[in-house]
């Protein structure tokens, strides 16, 4: 118990638990449940965002209990804490979102601060909400001990007049009775019937983008992500993730030994196929630098080149992830990819075999032709994401092109400018933008907003108000994975950072052109330089607290708003 001769798998906990000197750590350990039998097991930090503040998050305690027992029998001693998580769903559309994504940069560090102040050897992490479950991912990245992710599953669809509803639903039909389209009642129905279980947002919004994300770079079991919040059968896939874990203790197997270039490729590609969320482009920005593997954005652009948008799923498409789940789930997907030669198929995963390997013994089911299209007969023959380049963006913008028809793949309109999102839906609301108009909604981003704002109320807003489909929306912030319509997020640099959308007057032209990838500004350049001699920094909106922490830390968009000196 004592002697200095340890497991090799305690990476860490041997300066814990062995020697004379830390007894007094042992006299600590003893009172949490450890016995002499346990000292010279590895420590396993089974760590998730549970909690009640959210029905994304109230399954992963049920599963952490199932990880745990997965650790026991397979030679462990699991620790379980607890980090934070924020609801993008209840902080939408008020000054609470700009939380959301600082979230992320909290949830890493505290996951980072437990396992490296208590000296832990390994990860099993749980996440439901959008921010948690690249949160959990960068975390395992940024310490590198054996890690597996776990998804706590989505929520399953509400039902309406027969329609399978969600909650995107619920702010698109906030336009809708704003504009006269349904009553007060109907909305209070929509809302009453959106969400009727524990689980995250039901389509291919961010978090069930995020954990496709984590089946194909390698993180998670295979078949673990599509399964819904109250299925039993994540359960066992949380106890197959504490038993993963353990073998990748035996073998010595890091996360960035999982998560390399090719991983990140095949991630792309998975989001590329799913037509998945605008955000993942910014928490694999974060994830890679984490992970130490040079990342970005052309690398979205090359791979969306080849790799074909060919899943009907939510926002644009029809089904939710439960459908996907109903036909064989993300392995599905990966096997379909792998068989046009999109994947890296010798990319390690956690099971301590390749994607391929894993592909191979699972046999997945071929793809059924409704919600996931053959690869061969794709809904669109680029991926579902694009990068934007140009005036206006000189480092990048991002634009879901999922869901868009070909006539709306270029728009030419004139500026309707507002200093932050409650203006641009005060004039939504009230009715004062027409067909044509580009709204463009500065000083929310990573360091002007602070935090980033989402905008699924305002996009939801437009939608519901008819001007969805003839409108475009530009911003510095960023939009919800359930975001659709022609709108572009992510515009670098930012306003505050002085870039080009600081300067925009109403009714200048903008040209956005998705099919050659540019975002233009058509105002002369000598006008520009003038308008930037007049231009005044704003005032911080925060001068303490973890707003104004963050932005003092955080970085452009075009490299994941993540925070670093």
């Amino acid at each position: 118990m004592t002697d200095d001769t340890s497991n090799p798998g305690k990476i860490n906990s041997s300066k814990v638990t062995d020697g004379m000197n830390r007894a007094p750590a042992r006299a600590m350990l003893r009172a949490v449940g450890m016995g002499d039998e346990d000292f010279n097991k590895p420590q396993v930090a089974v760590a998730s965002s549970w909690n009640e503040v959210t029905p994304c998050n109230m399954s992963l305690q049920r599963l952490a209990g199932h990880a745990k027992r997965g650790v026991h029998d397979s030679g462990g001693f699991p620790l379980e804490f607890c980090t934070i998580s924020v609801s993008d769903g209840i902080s939408m559309g008020h000054e609470g979102m700009r939380g959301s994504l600082v979230s992320r940069e909290i949830i890493v560090d505290s996951v980072e601060c437990v396992i490296h102040s208590e000296g832990l050897d390994a990860l099993v992490g749980f996440a439901g909400c959008d921010k948690s479950l690249p949160g959990m991912m960068m975390a395992a990245a940024r310490t590198n001990v054996p890690s597996v992710f776990v998804y706590g599953g989505s929520i399953y669809p509400g039902v309406h007049k027969g329609k399978a509803i969600d909650i995107v639903d619920v702010f698109e039909a906030v336009g809708a009775c704003a504009s006269g389209a349904i009553t007060e009642e109907e909305l209070k129905e929509i809302e009453c019937g959106a969400c009727p279980s524990e689980g995250s947002c039901a389509g291919m919004f961010t978090a069930n983008t995020m954990a496709s994300v984590g089946e194909a770079i390698g993180l998670s079991i295979p078949g673990s992500s599509t399964i819904p919040a109250p299925d039993d059968r994540i359960n066992d896939y949380a106890y197959m993730a504490g038993q993963a874990v353990m073998n990748l203790v035996d073998n010595n197997i890091r996360p960035r030994d999982i998560m390399t270039k090719k991983a990140f490729e095949n991630a792309i590609s998975i989001v590329m196929a799913l037509g998945g969320s605008t955000n993942s482009v910014l928490h694999l920005l974060a994830i890679a630098n984490e992970a130490h593997v040079e990342l970005d954005l052309d690398d979205f652009n090359r791979i969306a080149a080849r790799v074909p948008h060919f899943a009907d799923t939510k926002p644009a498409g029809k089904y939710h992830m439960v459908d996907i789940d109903k036909i064989g789930g993300i392995p599905v997907v990966l096997k379909e990819l792998l068989d046009a030669d999109l994947l890296h198929g010798d990319a390690l995963t956690v099971t301590g075999k390749t994607l391929a390997q894993n592909i191979e013994d699972m046999q997945p089911k071929n793809v059924d032709g409704e919600v996931i299209h053959s690869i061969k007969e794709p809904i669109h023959d680029i991926g579902g994401i694009s990068i934007l380049k140009g005036s206006l963006a000189p480092k990048g913008a991002v634009v879901k092109v999922a869901g868009l028809g070909e006539q709306l793949l270029q728009f030419r309109g004139n500026a309707r400018v507002f200093d932050g999102e409650d203006l641009a839906m005060e004039a939504i609301l009230s009715g004062r933008i027409n067909p044509g108009d580009v709204l463009v909604i500065r000083y929310e981003g990573p360091k002007g907003g602070p935090g980033m704002r989402e905008m699924l109320a305002v996009t939801g807003a437009l939608k519901g108000a008819g001007r969805g489909g003839d409108c475009a929306l530009i911003t510095d912030g960023r939009f919800s994975g359930g975001t659709h319509g022609f709108c572009v997020g992510h515009v670098a640099p930012e306003a505050l950072d002085g870039g080009p959308i600081a300067f925009v007057n109403e009714g200048d032209i903008i040209e956005i052109d998705a099919i050659n990838h540019t975002i233009e500004l058509l105002v002369d350049e000598e006008e520009l330089k003038e308008r930037k001699a007049n231009w005044k920094i704003p005032e911080p909106r925060y001068t303490s607290g973890f707003l104004a922490k963050y932005a003092k830390l955080a970085q452009g968009a075009q490299v994941g708003a993540i925070t670093n000196f």
